[in-house]
């Protein structure tokens, strides 16, 4: 794994941010900015992962290493690939770090909870989530090395990501641009650090009526300002790709002000 150029930072106590709950940056909690810390080194024997694992209730891996093979050895942008976990509704994915190659990184196919979850060379996408109207909480970890998006949310409902660190990315979070279902999406990013170069924090489609809120962020390594932190679209569900539609805060699709973010 090739060292990078931009300071390996992260979240300080990740697995203290479990008691920052989904309410927080709705009901005016004021949120601390993310304080520096070291990626995690991973314990034991790295484990390849041949076959995407299943996941029911809790898997805790103990920062354990995995990482995809055979089928699952690729780190490339190609669309359908299968995840290393596989998470069925209410499952929770906790203390794990997905080497390389990735693949898809992680399913959720309902609600799930993905804590101090990190992921080193982001593949396809760190992680999917699906299902309708479920509720989707990522507490402490991060990602690094994501050509395009970190979180994907296909499905419907609600994206809470709080104490999170990311890298060297694309966009950290997407709502859907040309899902053939679209849904009301509400993305909660909150106590977070953004370290360049990225393009966007979030992505949404106001024509679906998403909402992006953002507390607490912190961005590393962007003088000049050019992470968006809220890029608006106009989506759809032909498959075509998906057309900008302004970006910055409104009050009602992008819910920030500049005290909401802090630049270093």
């Amino acid at each position: 794994m090739a060292a990078q150029r931009t300071r390996h930072r992260a979240i300080a106590g990740a697995l203290g941010a479990v008691a920052l709950t989904a309410g927080a940056i709705t009901t005016g909690l004021t949120l601390p900015t993310a304080s520096a810390a070291t990626w995690p080194t991973p314990s034991g024997t790295p484990q390849a992962v041949t076959k995407s694992i299943p996941v029911s209730g809790t898997l805790d891996g103990g920062m354990k290493r995995y990482y995809g093979d055979g089928d699952l050895g690729t780190g490339g942008q190609g669309e359908d690939q299968d995840p290393l976990f596989d998470l069925k509704d209410g499952a929770t994915l906790k203390n794990v770090i997905l080497g390389a190659p990735a693949a898809d990184g992680v399913h959720c196919a309902g609600s799930c909870t993905l804590q101090n979850v990190w992921w080193e060379d982001v593949g396809e996408d760190a992680a999917t989530f699906r299902g309708t109207g479920k509720t989707y909480n990522v507490i402490g970890g991060g990602a690094r090395k994501a050509s395009d998006k970190v979180f994907q949310f296909n499905g419907g409902g609600t994206l809470n990501i709080s104490g999170f660190a990311v890298q060297d990315f694309g966009k950290l979070v997407r709502s859907c641009g040309n899902c053939s279902s679209q849904y009301k999406r509400t993305i909660n990013v909150s106590n977070t650090e953004v370290t360049a170069p990225g393009k966007a924090i979030g992505g949404i489609n106001t024509n679906y009526g998403d909402s992006l809120t953002l507390r607490g962020i912190t961005i590393i390594g962007d003088s000049s300002k050019k992470i968006v932190p809220c890029q608006k679209y106009i989506g759809n569900n032909t498959g075509k790709e998906p057309t900008e539609n302004g970006s910055g805060p409104d009050g009602t699709y992008c819910k920030y002000s500049s005290s909401d973010i802090t630049y270093k």
